[in-house]
């Protein structure tokens, strides 16, 4: 994390609450982890009265989520949703699509790029494999503008897995968030913050019938500068595919989310386990 993204700079004369609210989001971004306001309007020279006022509005709006159990602050889905919102049209795509048909064509699948939006799935490119003798076309309910739960997706789930607790809590705070397709899935947080933890730590994502009875996707999450998920590149084939290496997908993957990775200047987490395999 660069000092230019921790440190707040000077405030506007003309408003300084929205300076002020930039500010605490700029230094809520910095944080690993949830932040009470007390330490906030300390760090950033706020009265705390101004601090709880602003954190209320930021609240309300979704740019900030309040954990009442810790009596904390972190960011919110809609800051996470402006954040990456620069990344999601033509230049991401534009530099997302030669590495996507390279892994498309090296692995024979089709290959998918998706991003998170709110609580799913958005899939902005679909690159298919050249045509080979003797392949049987498969039809996927993923295609270019399609919207699913990500909690289902591997595509969804390998950015979901970089978002703390407190986000998820966030993203799924109603009673039938965590929906189904196939009668399968998480059907907590909790359950759905202990698989992502998992998946996190590995570095790559997988769904076994979730989305489609019959079929799997595996995915891995491309990060920006602040090590932070902007997109995830995944695959889906038949559960019972002759042909199939999970290893060599996994390898597929992980290469091309570290390509671009590289491509928007971002930066793998420490640990990011299939990318820094890679």
């Amino acid at each position: 994390m660069s000092e230019r993204s921790q440190t707040p700079g000077p405030a506007s004369s003309a408003s300084p609450a929205v300076a002020r609210a930039l500010d605490m989001l700029v230094y809520l971004a910095g944080r690993p982890g949830l932040v009470q306001a007390a330490t906030l309007a300390r760090d950033l020279g706020i009265p705390r009265s101004s601090a709880y006022h602003i954190l209320t509005v930021l609240t309300d709006r979704g740019f900030v989520t309040y954990v009442p159990s810790e009596q904390a602050y972190g960011l919110g889905v809609t800051s996470f949703e402006v954040g990456s919102a620069y990344l999601r049209h033509e230049p991401l795509e534009r530099l997302a699509r030669p590495i996507l048909r390279a892994a498309a064509s090296r692995l024979g699948q089709t290959v998918h790029l998706g991003i998170l939006h709110g609580a799913e799935t958005v899939y902005l490119l679909k690159e298919r494999p050249p045509a080979r003798a003797g392949d049987i076309d498969i039809a996927l309910v993923t295609d270019v503008g399609v919207r699913l739960p990500a909690h289902l997706t591997a595509n969804g789930r390998a950015i979901l897995a970089h978002t703390s607790e407190a986000q998820l809590r966030a993203l799924f705070s109603r009673p039938g968030d965590l929906t189904t397709r196939t009668g399968r899935g998480p059907r907590s947080v909790p359950e759905l913050a202990g698989e992502l933890a998992r998946e996190r730590e590995r570095g790559w994502s997988q769904e076994v019938e979730l989305v489609s009875q019959g079929f799997c996707s595996m995915g891995v999450a491309a990060f920006d500068h602040n090590e932070r998920p902007v997109a995830a590149i995944s695959t889906t084939w038949r559960r019972h595919h002759g042909r199939h290496d999970t290893e060599e997908v996994r390898e597929a993957l992980a290469q091309g989310a570290a390509r671009l990775t590289a491509a928007v200047s971002g930066h793998a987490p420490t640990g990011a386990g299939a990318q820094a395999a890679a």
